[in-house]
């Protein structure tokens, strides 16, 4: 039975004493303007809150209130109602059997939504359930994958070609802008944005071919039976991102840009020779998402303050440092977008360039014809900068060059792979640069890692093991009694517990007990004077008050500090 109210939503809202009539009035006068509904409008202008209207109408028409957050929504039974139907109209499935549906509305007095629902599942009847639109729309990105779609392309992609020749012939053939190898990738491609995935690997098997996807760090994976068709995918990846296509023993790197679901993607491409045929692996960049600023990247106050103090130095060498994926690029480029001015001439040597940045002069790294890091850097050394940025330092050249540039009078900022930011300066050492070198050109070191958050929807309190509560009373016994979270698994996070991440970082300034350890090569000493340090706060220190502030779990802080167990253990 469709839900009906004996009196305008406004009036009742006045009669009840939730609104006055003078917000009526307002609202209504707002409603004529926008075209939007009353109850919205309502909402926008602070009148009302959305979970206070929702109630209030639930009461009214006689039907539940739920918060789906905490619900297991099937996503077969979410498919009675297909997709676009479901946005239209901010209709979900929550239930289902052969007679029944339950079916969320975020407003259940749209008839004209219920006419078009209601043949979509019948013969079931619909008993009607309130939900919040927000929930709504977070429970569609996880409910309407497009696992279904890509299995389906999939099996038919395998049906339409006999052998790899067959594949090859259709990966050749660009007019064929609407072939099911097309429609299979942008599936793929659509799904990724659905789940916030920064990477997507493609590995075909001996029986079965793996599409994985990176979602805040971790790897999920679906499986097609279909491995013959891994052929075609890499074929058509190959073409898209300008490669040679005959050549598929050795890997290749390249990038292309695609349009999905309103994001304009920059895919990074890598393929890799491996036993059953070539592995892909593709990092997305969101172009549309826009630059992070210092202030966006989640660091500390006081931490980004040393650190903004520390890039606006006229001399001098920066590291960013971390291990793959842990945002070093984004920290850079915040602080580049920082110092992009027109009173400082700012080269960049990158591979591959991630963002295109006005007013700043960025070279391509291309090993191929000799433009490595190095020889960039000894040209652009000649191009009167003021503010150098180099992608990584890798060898020893790059490390002297750089080093030298900042004792020039040029700021060098660069990353480096190391675990933490008091390792970065011995591995320089290491690496082949004299010690004075280093003692005298780098200024600061700034080591970051991303942890997963914990979803705020299914939080819950954890007891920590007897280990654990060992481990934080060893690294900050001021801890050992405190609370901490981790996530249930909703629709939220996708049932994982975590939704999305957040930066942890160590910034270490060089002091000058810091710089007469290096000078005089003594490792030790420079640890020592590292820990001597009282303004410097390791990594799994602030980690650890991220868990404590219910931010992360202690599972994240492990990884950030995974050495700190052993200790514990001897």
């Amino acid at each position: 039975m469709q839900p009906r109210l004996k009196m305008r939503l406004g009036d009742l809202l006045v009669h009840e004493n939730i609104v006055t009539s003078e917000q009526l009035d307002s609202a209504l006068s707002a409603q004529r303007s926008s075209g939007r509904k009353l109850g919205d409008t309502l909402i926008d202008l602070g009148f009302i809150s959305e979970p206070q209207l929702l109630r209030f109408l639930a009461q009214q028409l006689n039907i539940p209130f739920l918060d789906i957050t905490q619900r297991r929504i099937d996503p077969e039974q979410a498919q009675l109602i297909p997709e676009a139907y479901a946005r239209r109209y901010r209709a979900l499935v929550l239930e289902a059997d052969d007679e029944e549906v339950l079916l969320g509305m975020s407003d259940p007095t749209d008839l004209g939504g219920l006419d078009q629902l209601g043949p979509l599942v019948a013969p079931r009847n619909i008993e009607l359930a309130i939900v919040q639109e927000n929930q709504m729309l977070e429970a569609f990105d996880s409910v309407y994958r497009r696992t279904q779609d890509i299995a389906s392309f999939a099996e038919k992609l395998g049906e339409e070609y006999a052998d790899e020749a067959d594949f090859e012939l259709s990966a050749l053939d660009d007019t064929t802008s609407d072939a099911t190898v097309v429609k299979l990738l942008h599936s793929i491609f659509e799904d990724a944005v659905q789940v916030r995935a920064s990477d997507i690997h493609i590995e075909p098997d001996e029986k079965i071919l793996r599409i994985r996807q990176r979602v805040d760090g971790v790897l999920q994976e679906n499986t097609l039976n279909q491995v013959k068709i891994a052929s075609a995918l890499v074929l058509r990846l190959k073409l898209m991102s300008g490669l040679d296509i005959s050549e598929k023993r050795i890997p290749q790197d390249g990038r292309f840009n695609i349009k999905v679901k309103g994001h304009v993607l920059d895919v990074r491409v890598s393929t890799m020779p491996v036993a059953n045929g070539e592995a892909v692996v593709m990092r997305l960049l969101d172009q549309s998402a826009g630059l992070l600023t210092l202030d966006q990247t989640g660091m500390p106050d006081a931490m980004a303050e040393k650190f903004r103090a520390a890039i606006n130095r006229p001399h001098g060498m920066i590291l960013v440092t971390g291990p793959t994926g842990s945002g070093k690029t984004t920290t850079l480029y915040g602080a580049l977008s920082e110092l992009n001015k027109p009173d400082l001439k700012i080269i960049t040597a990158e591979d591959p360039i991630e963002y295109r940045l006005p007013r700043i002069n960025q070279v391509q790294v291309n090993s191929k014809i000799g433009l490595d890091f190095a020889a960039i850097l000894r040209t652009t050394l000649r191009q009167d900068p003021d503010i150098i940025m180099v992608g990584e330092m890798r060898d020893q050249e790059t490390v002297e060059i750089g080093l030298r540039g900042a004792l020039t009078g040029h700021l060098v900022l660069s990353t480096l792979h190391t675990n933490d930011s008091v390792t970065s300066a011995i591995r320089l050492i290491d690496m082949g640069a004299a010690p004075y070198l280093v003692a005298t050109s780098l200024r600061g070191v700034l080591a970051q890692r991303l942890v997963r958050r914990v979803c705020e929807n299914c939080k819950q309190e954890k007891a920590p093991s007897a280990q654990e509560q060992a481990w934080v009373g060893f690294l900050k016994p001021e801890l050992t009694n405190a609370s901490f979270y981790k996530g249930r698994g909703c629709n939220s996070c996708n049932h994982t517990g975590y939704k999305g991440r957040i930066g942890v970082f160590e910034f270490l300034e060089m002091n000058e007990d810091m710089m007469e350890a290096l000078r005089d090569d003594n490792t030790q000493g420079f640890v020592d004077a590292t820990k001597a340090n009282k303004d410097f706060v390791p990594l799994s220190h602030m980690a650890l008050d991220y868990a404590a502030e219910g931010k992360t779990s202690l599972d994240e802080v492990f990884k950030v500090a995974e050495f700190v167990p052993e200790v514990v253990n001897h």
